[in-house]
């Protein structure tokens, strides 16, 4: 494995991939965590269908920048990284996909990484939401929180890297 990777964590608006509503980033280096990011998102619409889920609403939105405005300063992240590790890496990387096709921004050609597959591969570990893998690896967690969650992701790359080391 790549010994450069960012983890990456998206809350969404609605239904719709294109409307996150918070993003964070950890970017690892040789099994350390180097750079962390976290941005609130004005999504298309102002609908918030999962308020109650993470806790974000459209005036805690309204005056941060859209995806296509805030992208340009956090893509860096990205440089060197050998992959992008999320937990279940199919939505953040939709999600990831919709917002850039909807800024008319190029997605990352960097492959994705899912967690869940990881913990399930490494540890036997079902069910694999993030809150049960991380009470498994005594990672702590405040769910739905993006920077915590895209915390915890890299903290379970990291102990999978020292499991197979």
């Amino acid at each position: 494995m790549n010994d450069i990777f960012v983890a990456i964590d998206f809350e969404t608006a609605d239904r719709y991939r294109d409307s996150a509503c918070a993003i964070a980033m950890v970017r690892v280096e040789s099994g350390r965590i180097v750079h962390k990011e976290h941005r609130l998102i004005k999504p298309p619409r102002k609908y918030f269908e999962f308020t109650y889920i993470h806790g974000i609403t459209w005036d805690m939105v309204v005056s941060e920048p859209d995806f296509q405005e805030l992208w340009p300063s956090l893509e860096n992240m990205l440089t060197g990284a050998g992959f992008i590790a999320a937990h279940n890496a199919s939505f953040d990387r939709t999600v990831l996909n919709a917002c850039c096709e909807k800024a008319h921004i190029g997605p990352p050609s960097i492959p994705f990484e899912c967690t869940v597959k990881l913990a399930r591969k490494e540890w036997g570990i079902f069910p694999t939401k993030l809150p049960d893998v991380c009470r498994y690896l005594d990672i702590p967690l405040n769910h739905h929180e993006a920077l915590s969650d895209a915390m915890a992701c890299a903290k379970i790359i990291i102990a999978a890297s020292e499991n197979m080391a």
